[in-house]
């Protein structure tokens, strides 16, 4: 998969042990499903997975990982990668972009890209197969960016794996499950709430201010292919700008959260967060208090790979100290009254 700031990969082991550790569970709902490693993880536990996410990018990962089952898309994809991997590659938005305007990509990768990505888009295909299409593409360009993992800016110099070729691979798909067909949302998660039931809610919200479309804008622009205005250094999509969360907003998370949590229709619930977080320990346990008993485990981890390099400007000179390398991750379990 992608790499992925708030990527629950270290934390997945931990999650699957606590749904484990509750036998009444058949369905569980991933409210913000991001990479879809928790929802890919517990499809392949036999749950059935109903995952959401608003950015593009996210929703489409969750169509691969989680709700296009492996017998119905998989020999099917695999016919279409290898033809669309034979491709040559030819130049066209993507590459002027983010090849030439900036410097995420070499550019023999992005004609590739842009090739992939017009041939995927003149085909007309079932949203899951699609998906699993994109998302073939979109992780080959993953494998080969100059970012420390975020596109927020790009490396000074020139990673060493951006000179590989771009080489497409089929993701793991997984069976399907017995408790019923599992689905992808792209919806605003509070709109959602009123519609989408399940034994247990998986809920990891944005945080802190960082916008995870800010930090995979590329992403985002690759899947939905509308050739947006950018701007800046970074060559962000315009609506960058205009699209954001009240998760994003320290003054509104509480509020935000706190409806989100009495809204929530699962008798078990568990949320994911940080100590980088807007709210205290404290805070969430008078939160989640409301809903039933809470239990805490807590996890300690090393912080993402742009903490390790230092801060930086754009010129790649050193220009502040980074406060901490390590921080903590919490799941709060609730048993829902």
């Amino acid at each position: 998969m992608i790499k992925y700031i708030g990527s629950k990969r270290l934390l997945v082991p931990a999650i699957r042990q606590v749904v484990r550790g509750m036998p009444e569970v058949k369905s569980v709902l991933d409210l913000f499903s991001g990479t879809s490693r928790v929802g890919h993880a517990l499809k392949q536990d036999g749950y059935q997975v109903f995952a959401n996410d608003h950015n593009a990018y996210a929703a489409t990962l969750a169509r691969c990982y989680v709700a296009a089952d492996q017998e119905r898309f998989e020999a099917e994809a695999k016919r279409i990668i290898e033809a669309l991997d034979a491709l040559p590659g030819e130049a066209g938005y993507f590459t002027e972009t983010f090849c030439i305007q900036s410097r995420f990509f070499q550019p023999q990768n992005g004609a590739r890209v842009d090739a992939i990505r017009e041939a995927i888009a003149s085909m007309s295909l079932a949203p899951e197969l699609e998906a699993v299409l994109l998302v073939s593409l979109m992780e080959a360009a993953d494998r080969v960016d100059s970012t420390t993992g975020v596109q927020m800016a790009y490396l000074k110099q020139w990673a060493k794996r951006a000179s590989n070729p771009l080489k497409l691979r089929m993701p793991e798909l997984v069976k399907a499950s017995t408790h019923g067909p599992c689905l992808a949302f792209e919806r605003d998660a509070q709109a959602l709430l009123s519609e989408v039931e399940a034994d247990l809610a998986y809920i990891d919200p944005p945080y802190n201010q960082h916008k995870y479309l800010g930090n995979y804008h590329v992403w985002e622009s690759l899947v939905r292919w509308d050739k947006p205005e950018v701007y800046g250094i970074a060559k962000k999509r315009i609506d960058c700008k205009t699209r954001s969360s009240e998760f994003n907003s320290k003054p509104r998370f509480e509020a935000a959260f706190e409806a989100l949590i009495q809204a929530v229709r699962a008798k078990r619930l568990i949320i994911s967060f940080s100590d980088e977080g807007y709210l205290s320990r404290e805070a969430f346990m008078r939160i989640l208090g409301s809903r039933g008993d809470v239990t805490v485990l807590e996890h300690d981890y090393k912080r993402y790979i742009g903490a390790q390099i230092g801060i930086h400007n754009l010129k790649g000179e050193v220009v502040g100290k980074v406060s901490h390398l390590r921080n903590k991750e919490f799941l709060f379990v609730v048993d829902a009254r």
